[in-house]
């Protein structure tokens, strides 16, 4: 009667074991995923976000050429005038034209080359003895602080795209693992169908065939 090797035994459990880990991680995954992504829909959808009128390309391609934005400043190609943000791709997009609106309020000046104080010919200073006071304090640019704000809300619609993926990206993984799991348990199992493996062991009597030898008389 043929013994299983306790190591080859080990190895098929082994196999099983990491297959239903793998499986198991896989559906964690994407549950986690999909809570992912429900979580931003139900964010955004919270805020009642809708695109303006100008948030198409060639709507926003006239207003920046009447705002005198130089041609470096790269246009969205998006369309979300009149739709509600309910997802991350469209608050990517509605970023995106806030990002451009932000331009149109500086002239096309970015945040790091706005005076932070307002002065008296309009043009800003960084100087506190040239700034335009008000009770007792300086008055803050105000274009720099439309950029604040501006910039401010972009980034947290660009972050809820950015979970938006990661819910995709944990979905994607999930698929992996599961696949991976199940491929781990069939080759284990396969294995194991072999004579003398675990699950369906069999033992295969062997006959040995004796020779008989003629005796001379």
């Amino acid at each position: 009667m043929k013994r299983t090797d306790p190591m080859k035994k080990i190895l098929e459990f082994g196999g099983v074991a990491a297959g239903i880990i793998l499986v198991a991680f896989g559906v964690a995954a994407i549950v986690l995923g999909i809570q992912g992504k429900n979580t931003v829909v139900t964010s955004l959808k919270e805020q009642q976000i809708v695109g303006t009128a100008d948030m198409t390309p060639a709507a926003i391609k006239s207003e920046a050429a009447q705002a005198g934005l130089p041609k470096s400043i790269v246009l969205p190609t998006c369309d979300v005038a009149g739709l509600t943000i309910n997802n991350g791709t469209r608050a990517r997009c509605f970023a995106d034209y806030m990002r451009i609106h932000a331009y149109e309020s500086t002239g096309g000046v970015p945040y790091a080359k706005l005076p932070r104080y307002e002065s008296p010919d309009g043009k800003g200073t960084n100087d506190l003895a040239k700034a335009v006071m008000k009770d007792g304090r300086p008055v803050d640019n105000t274009a720099r602080a439309v950029w604040i704000d501006e910039t401010a809300l972009s980034t947290a619609l660009n972050v809820s795209y950015m979970a938006q993926q990661l819910g995709n990206f944990g979905i994607v993984v999930g698929v992996a693992l599961l696949l991976s799991g199940f491929g781990f348990v069939i080759l284990a199992v396969g294995g194991a169908l072999r004579a003398g493996g675990w699950l369906f062991a069999r033992n295969a009597a062997k006959t040995t065939a004796k020779t008989t030898t003629p005796v001379s008389a």
